[in-house]
């Protein structure tokens, strides 16, 4: 590894025929750190990712890995990095230990070498060794994956969205186990679509249609955010968010969960959008002020774009 970079990205160009996944994306990644990147489908992760693990290779640009050019230094790179694709891609008609042994056989180790770093995860798994992968719940597949990633303890951990579709128990554990992998030393890139989850990483990239939108720590995001939010509630939330829209000094109404998120001017006046809105026939109108989360700013970001 050449200083404290441990995933250096330039320029960096993908194309399919005409549509172009990355667009002059760079970056860097610091030894140690836990880096996430947030985007919706489209936005170009896993090609980024498939790059780095040097499955694709550029049109344009370049990108080192631990120090490792992807294209001239591509076998290299694939010892020294884990790689937990988006789709779940081990052997479904193999054992959890016979995956974790073909895995170890596939990088020159055994399980034993290793151990002590899947140890805490392995634990988990250890009741289901002899279950098929295929067999195993969301959870534990992905524990299992994780696993089998790290059986030749890469320097670089790559995860495309490693907890999509995962229950918010076994995410949360998952994560627990990414921070203990950042204080053995281990980088990791991680792509994730949860704003929860982007605030346990120590910074996180913005992207959209293959463009860098920000690169920030979760609270440099947040606080980047410049208007005034509101949240809006009522029983008929579908009119609700088309009479926001209309309103003058409304700038932007998405929804956000149970709510409608309102990006406001300045000298907009809540009280008497909502007596308004009450006048209008609808019922349980509430609007508060909010503070903004990482979403609020993607989405204010993806419309300057």
């Amino acid at each position: 590894m050449v200083g404290d970079v441990a995933i250096r990205v330039e320029g960096l160009v993908k194309r399919y025929g005409a549509v172009t996944a990355l667009d002059g994306v760079g970056f860097e990644v610091r030894r140690g750190e836990l880096f996430g990147l947030i985007g919706p489908d489209g936005a170009g992760k896993t090609t980024l990712f498939r790059l780095l693990a040097t499955l694709l290779t550029p049109d344009a640009g370049r990108a080192e890995v631990d120090g490792c050019d992807i294209v001239r230094e591509a076998r290299a790179i694939r010892s020294r990095v884990g790689y937990m694709p988006g789709r779940f891609s081990l052997y479904a008609d193999l054992s959890v230990e016979e995956n974790l042994a073909f895995f170890a056989a596939l990088f020159g180790v055994s399980v034993r070498d290793n151990y002590g770093l899947i140890e805490p995860i392995y634990r988990q798994l250890e009741p289901f060794r002899t279950r098929r992968a295929g067999k195993l719940s969301g959870g534990m597949k992905q524990k299992l994956a994780l696993c089998c990633a790290l059986i030749h303890r890469p320097s670089v951990l790559l995860l495309d969205e490693p907890t999509t579709g995962v229950d918010p128990v076994s995410r949360s554990e998952f994560w627990e186990m990414l921070a203990r992998l950042r204080s053995e030393g281990i980088s990791i890139l991680v792509a994730t679509p949860y704003m929860d989850e982007a605030q346990r990483c120590d910074r996180v990239a913005l992207c959209d249609r293959g463009r860098l939108l920000a690169v920030e720590t979760p609270d440099g995001v947040v606080a980047s955010f410049d208007g005034v939010l509101y949240a809006l509630s009522g029983r008929e939330m579908f009119g609700l968010l088309a009479a926001a829209r209309a309103e003058a000094g409304v700038e932007a109404c998405y929804p956000f969960g149970a709510v409608h998120h309102l990006r406001v001017a300045r000298e907009f006046d809540p009280e008497r959008f909502r007596r308004r809105l009450l006048a209008e026939g609808f019922h349980e109108v509430g609007i508060r002020r909010v503070e903004p989360g990482i979403e609020d700013v993607f989405i204010k970001r993806m419309e300057h774009e």
